[in-house]
């Protein structure tokens, strides 16, 4: 497919998709993962059973749904740059509110609408790189990469302060945390906010091809399993490792190489996002991902987590680009905000059912572990359907 028809984009298209990344950096990275670290102390103090504490994460995926459902009209109405800022400044309220009370009520809209705000900001901000990245066809793989790096940015920050933070203050201190948390996020906003981005007028264009699920109905469940699949284990591991005996330093440490790994997937999955071959890019990189969430079925050694979190972290972040490369190869560029919005309501899907799902079977079974290989069999079977994913014949 030719780059679209569009004025160049500034002479450093790797500087403003960096900037985007933070979008998801702050809305992913930090609105949505970081709870993760302080799920532990938030559910002893607040008395919370593990299917409060998965609710809390599926309210927060449903936020994400509902702004995925919503992020095409929203883009069309208010434009893409709007889409981004906005949507993450949300994420930084959510977040403030967060450190605000303990009431479970205003927790779950707390969480919502951080998801809300980072499916605005992630689904225009990968449309939006998406176009910027086309600009430079024979960078474009790379460059798109940098974007879906971003929640690995706001991953490896939460994964060196909040352990500590706890730590530090103790028990009951989780909202300390949060305040943590929000400062980060805050500072994230501020480069969205001065960066000068591209037109919106393309984004703002009725789409010439209407998006349509049957050709990709088989893509569509895969990436479904996959919002399901990973969920759980970015939800529950660091409670997993808590309980295996691992302190402070092993929490963050377990934590920043999940978020360090995103560093180096521009380059491991460069060549992959390039096969323009229907689904095969997300199979390869779906089964890894796979792999790396089955580690902690084989015991608790240090080594072996820190290896499945290396695993999994690299293939994690580039699943999604996986999803917008077949995009961006599949559909003309008028296009690509409703069919990114399409993959992400899917997605939306799978991560709003997972999280309290893998809750309630480890109350029923007392078992993180049993809960966790029914996250890798997730994955791995996400994997599989991707595979039967052929290209699409888009007349454009």
């Amino acid at each position: 497919m030719k780059a679209p028809d569009l004025p160049p984009f500034y002479a450093h298209p790797a500087r403003l998709i960096l900037i985007l990344s933070l979008a998801p950096t702050a809305g992913l990275g930090i609105g949505r993962f970081a709870y993760s670290l302080v799920l532990p102390d938030m559910r002893e103090q607040l008395a919370w059973s593990y299917s409060a504490a998965g609710f809390m994460n599926t309210i927060n995926a449903a936020g994400y749904l509902i702004g995925a459902l919503l992020a095409a009209r929203l883009i069309r109405r208010f434009g893409v740059v709007a889409s981004v800022r906005w949507g993450t400044l949300a994420c930084v309220v959510s977040l403030a509110l967060c450190a605000l009370t303990g009431n479970f009520v205003v927790l779950s809209f707390a969480r919502l609408l951080a998801g809300v705000g980072a499916a605005a900001g992630f689904v225009g901000g990968g449309a939006l790189a998406a176009m910027i990245a086309q600009t430079r066809p024979e960078r474009a793989n790379f460059l798109l990469s940098l974007f879906y790096a971003g929640p690995g940015s706001g991953i490896l920050l939460s994964g060196l302060v909040a352990p500590f933070v706890l730590q530090w203050f103790g028990p009951g201190s989780w909202w300390i945390v949060w305040w943590a948390m929000t400062l980060l996020a805050a500072v994230m906003t501020i480069p969205l906010w001065l960066a000068s981005f591209p037109s919106d007028a393309m984004t703002k264009q009725e789409a010439s091809v209407k998006f349509t699920i049957a050709p990709v109905a088989i893509y569509l469940a895969g990436y479904f399993l996959f919002g399901a699949g990973y969920i759980a284990y970015m939800t529950f591991m660091i409670a997993y490792v808590r309980d295996a005996g691992g302190g402070a330093l092993a929490q963050s440490a377990f934590w920043s190489l999940i978020g360090l790994s995103a560093f180096v997937t521009p380059w491991v999955w460069r060549g992959v996002l390039g096969l323009n071959r229907g689904g095969l890019a997300t199979t390869i990189i779906l089964g890894v991902n796979a792999i790396g969430a089955a580690m902690p079925i084989f015991g608790h050694s240090p080594l072996l987590l820190a290896a499945s979190a290396l695993v999994f972290g690299v293939a994690f972040f580039a699943v999604v680009g996986s999803t917008t490369a077949f995009v961006r190869f599949n559909y003309p560029p008028e296009s690509w905000p409703t069919a990114i919005a399409a993959l992400t309501i899917a997605f939306g899907i799978g991560q709003t059912i997972g999280p309290i799902v893998v809750g309630a079977i480890t109350d029923a079974v007392g078992s993180l572990s049993f809960a966790l290989n029914i996250s890798a069999a997730m994955l791995a079977l996400g994997a599989i359907l991707s595979a039967f994913q052929r290209k699409l014949e888009v007349k454009v």
